[in-house]
């Protein structure tokens, strides 16, 4: 029987060095640089906004993009995307970044809550380019001027119910104004969104104030209590209510409870003076007298530390969590709340947290490679030489994610 065989055309080396080089070029192109700046503008608006854009400001982030050089082209149409050229209205802050930040505002971590004063001033400090790592310590609040709305109150949300049942433009109504001038707390007792009427009713109600650390850590510094869990740190700073042999078995203190209250409750002491009144239905400061919320179930454990003020210390500056990039400007210890969110928001975790949680919402999935851990990288440092822009985060991230 007679074999067959099947003959190839035999290769040159010019087109061996033609398929080579071809490939080498089709592999590095991503698809953001195959794609026509059309198609790069329109996936960067829906990645920011949510909806397709109008063929005006397809258009006109697509023009930006044709017009210099890509990455540079492509930021202007991502900010271009977020104001809308600030005459449409942007479903940006109304929609994106109000889904973003509601969840912060609630123990159950809900998107599905009512606007509200954290919300909003967020909303408005990302608008406005305010420095986000004050986002845990100034004097600051946004409310809007909106006819018919009821005025802020600290003991109700129905000023920021009315504009979400009004569908009220949040990026144009937002004005930005102080704590102080509207609760009645002291300028030095204000911290951000941790003593906003919204966190406060959530984190500051009943309990022993450490839940207000516990969600404070997890929203904006992206670790939960097991994630710092530290055992190596003294048990002096912790309150009495915490029984030293849970169970009759002291191991499981000094083996569990100690990694995190050693760290916890020296820092949650800076919350000693403030309370969620639920008949009241707003924040109560005590200055100078600590909440009797700090004293309760005293007999668990009878030489535990009793707290005498707002003092506050950072133990995790030494042993393993000094991995999370506290600043060698601060102390480490102050009084109040105001300092401990200077010392939380002056971290490169904090920093780090946030270009991460854009980076989820844009990309819809989290960084997974070499590449994508790179870039948030890179987009950190942009962060913090920026003023700390949340907004810029945002464009970087949308421009980087163009491609997927």
């Amino acid at each position: 029987m007679q074999r067959h065989t099947m003959t190839r055309a035999p290769r040159t080396s010019a087109g061996i060095a033609y398929a080579v080089i071809a490939g080498m070029l089709l592999s590095a192109l991503s698809p953001a640089a195959i794609a026509a700046p059309r198609d790069q503008a329109k996936r960067i608006h829906d990645r920011l906004v949510g909806i397709p854009p109008s063929e005006a400001t397809l258009t006109q982030m697509a023009a930006l993009i044709n017009s210099t050089n890509d990455t540079a082209g492509a930021l202007l149409a991502a900010n271009l995307a977020i104001d809308r050229n600030r005459i449409e209205s942007s479903p940006f802050y109304n929609v994106t970044l109000k889904n973003f930040v509601t969840p912060w505002t609630n123990r159950d971590q809900t998107v599905f809550a009512p606007l509200n004063d954290y919300t909003a001033t967020v909303i408005g400090m990302v608008r406005d380019e305010v420095p986000f790592n004050t986002v845990l310590s100034e004097d600051i609040l946004y409310t809007a001027s909106s006819g018919g709305a009821p005025a802020y109150s600290p003991a109700n949300n129905d000023h920021y119910q009315y504009l979400e049942d009004n569908h009220v433009d949040l990026r144009t109504a937002l004005q930005q104004t102080t704590q102080s001038s509207l609760s009645g707390l002291p300028p030095a007792a204000t911290a951000g969104v941790i003593t906003s009427r919204a966190a406060s009713q959530a984190f500051f109600v009943l309990g022993t104030n450490r839940a207000m650390f516990r969600f404070t850590m997890l929203n904006h510094m992206c670790r939960d209590l097991e994630q710092v869990h530290d055992t190596s740190r003294p048990p002096d700073r912790i309150r009495q209510d915490v029984t030293r042999s849970p169970g009759g078995d002291s191991r499981l203190f000094l083996n569990n409870c100690v990694g995190c209250h050693s760290g916890m409750d020296p820092m949650a002491q800076s919350f000693a003076y403030y309370n969620f009144d639920e008949t009241a239905g707003r924040l109560v400061y005590t200055q100078g007298q600590v909440q009797p919320k700090y004293l309760i179930n005293s007999d668990n454990f009878k030489t535990g530390y009793v707290t005498p003020d707002d003092h506050w210390d950072n133990y995790w500056r030494s042993g393993q969590n000094s991995l999370l990039g506290w600043s060698q400007s601060l102390p480490g210890k102050g009084q109040g709340a105001k300092s401990l969110g200077q010392e939380l928001g002056s971290s490169d975790t904090f920093a780090q947290c946030q270009v991460e949680k854009v980076f989820r919402n844009v990309c819809f999935r989290s960084p997974s490679d070499a590449a994508d851990r790179g870039e948030v990288q890179r987009i950190v440092g942009v962060f913090k030489s920026g003023n700390y822009s949340l907004k810029s985060v945002f464009a970087e991230t949308a421009v980087y994610c163009r491609g997927d």
